[in-house]
């Protein structure tokens, strides 16, 4: 498949939760972009902004609402049975938590070799070498195999549940925050072993995260998230020098800068006004009520998410 084909679609994709009688928290509303064969999109946003609800729902953890998903050319959320269960080989997940993502009452190789066993795939001895395999991938040895996860640091927990994620052979990986609960000397070790993986085994990512300067580390283009709401989207590179949607702006004003002298002079937006509730939205911009530039068709349409520039979608009516 050609690089800059999309190999995963999301189109107008929706997954709304009853949190009440009449009450609706829409968690992800009508988000839509594709990931092409072999790159990382970044997926960017504050807590609570949909991020990790739009990564499970991708993968259908969660039933959509609406939209759909087109993995490679097949609607994930019309899979039933022997085809479901086929799409779980080729797309996984690396969760955000490796202390409660791991059962403590398995050992590494049970955790390890889990997915082989819903599959049927390979012999008992088989399974234990192809455990090794994956063991030694993610820079871990064999002897690690017997043990349990109470025995890890987090960052060794970390690299456990990518192994488990590797073990079907997956093509497309949705890292679901996998470093916000490690140290931020463990996290560039993590960030740097998935870069290397992807190479070696030409994997696709979603990567889910707060950390900005991470994400334009690891990610070829980066999408911003917006209380459900996709507000930008564009290569990782220009969205860092020329960010257009006002939200973008202010979140990459708040980067610490090491350089002392140019953080002295740098000058952070600070959003002021109320963050509107994700229950029961009403119409126009969900940005309207922190937004500097908003003006009166803001309260009244829905910003659409449209290409401004080559490969530069954003969601503003300023634009």
């Amino acid at each position: 498949m050609e690089q800059n084909k999309a190999f995963i679609q999301v189109k107008n994709l929706k997954k709304y939760f009853k949190v009440g009688r009449k009450a609706i928290l829409k968690a992800v509303d009508d988000v839509t972009f594709d990931i092409r064969k072999g790159e990382t999109l970044g997926l960017v946003g504050e807590s609570g902004c949909g991020k990790t609800t739009c990564g499970r729902t991708i993968l259908g953890l969660y039933s959509a609402t609406d939209g759909d998903v087109i993995f490679d050319g097949i609607n994930v959320h019309k899979l039933k049975g022997k085809e479901k269960k086929e799409f779980t080989k080729r797309a996984q997940i690396i969760f955000q938590d490796p202390y409660a993502s791991l059962n403590p009452r398995m050992t590494v190789s049970d955790i390890v070799s889990a997915g082989m066993d819903i599959h049927d795939m390979y012999t008992p001895r088989e399974r234990l070498e192809r455990v090794y395999e994956l063991l030694n991938l993610v820079g871990l040895n064999k002897e690690h195999a017997s043990r349990f996860p109470h025995e890890f640091s987090g960052g060794q927990r970390q690299r456990i549940g990518i192994a488990r994620a590797l073990a079907l052979e997956p093509e497309f990986i949705v890292c679901d925050e996998p470093i916000s609960a490690l140290d931020v000397s463990i996290q560039a070790q993590i960030v740097n072993l998935l870069i290397k993986l992807q190479k070696e085994l030409g994997l696709t990512y979603l990567f889910i995260a707060h950390d900005l300067s991470m994400v334009r580390h690891i990610s070829d283009r980066v999408g911003v998230m917006y209380l459900g709401n996709m507000v930008e989207l564009t290569g990782s590179m220009r969205l860092y020098e020329k960010p257009l949607h006002p939200y973008t702006k202010a979140l990459l004003s708040a980067i610490p800068v090491p350089e002392p002298n140019i953080a002295r002079n740098r000058k952070r937006i600070r959003l002021e006004g109320e963050v509107p509730s994700p229950i029961n939205p009403k119409p126009g911009c969900r940005f309207v009520t922190r937004c500097s530039y908003a003006k009166k068709e803001c309260y009244e349409d829905t910003p659409v998410l449209k290409e401004v520039e080559p490969d530069h979608f954003v969601a503003c009516h300023l634009y």
